[in-house]
């Protein structure tokens, strides 16, 4: 295995090296191909059908009286993406940015639509096939992160990879909700004051 590099300015779709937005074949074997990273330390993969481009961090606008965990909107070819510290989202510490720090561009569904979001992870790795014989049942507890968050784990090499279920990772309800809780919990109520 080599070592993973940095992306290039120029994006590419994980899956076939074909430049970001051209349409790409997907084969079956799609199904059982995973991008790992990591975060903190730890080995996660995301479904490369699910992923749409890697890019390098840089350029976020912060949006105020978001959550943690929400650390702005990039412009990506003029649309507004917003980007996700995942490990904030995970309830750690936020993750520090470094020269490996990328964004996975990410399409999710949600109530049939779907939603590009951009997540910040702390080094991407490589693509792994993992077949569905190799992937055990999230575990019910024990885990350090929420269990609806872990689609499986997968066995490589002697090891296992945490792989994501990015549709509730990235839930665009719950996530607006959090942000609306916290501008109500931020912003002061009209009688604030008014003792004085």
């Amino acid at each position: 295995m080599s070592a993973p590099t940095r992306p290039k300015a120029k994006s590419t779709n994980v899956s076939d090296g074909a430049p970001a937005g051209e349409p790409s074949d997907h084969s079956a074997a799609d199904n059982t191909q995973y991008l790992t990273f990591l975060l903190d330390r730890e080995l996660f993969a995301i479904g490369i059908l699910a992923i749409k481009e890697i890019i390098g961090y840089g350029d976020v606008t912060v949006v105020p009286l978001m959550p943690e965990f929400i650390r702005g909107v990039i412009n990506l070819r003029g649309s507004v993406v917003p980007v996700i510290d995942l490990a904030a989202r995970f309830r750690r510490k936020p993750a520090p940015t470094t020269k490996r720090t990328c964004v996975i561009i990410v399409e999710i569904g949600s109530e049939g639509a779907r939603h590009v979001v951009g997540v910040i992870v702390d080094a991407v790795n490589e693509v792994l096939d993992i077949p569905a014989s190799e992937i055990e049942p999230a575990p019910e507890f024990g885990a350090k992160i929420r269990t609806d968050f872990i689609r499986g784990l997968g066995k490589v090499n002697g090891r296992f990879v945490i792989l994501l279920e990015m549709d509730h990772v990235l839930s665009i309800e719950e996530m607006s909700t959090l942000a609306s809780a916290k501008m109500e919990a931020e912003i002061p109520s009209d009688n604030a004051g008014s003792g004085r």
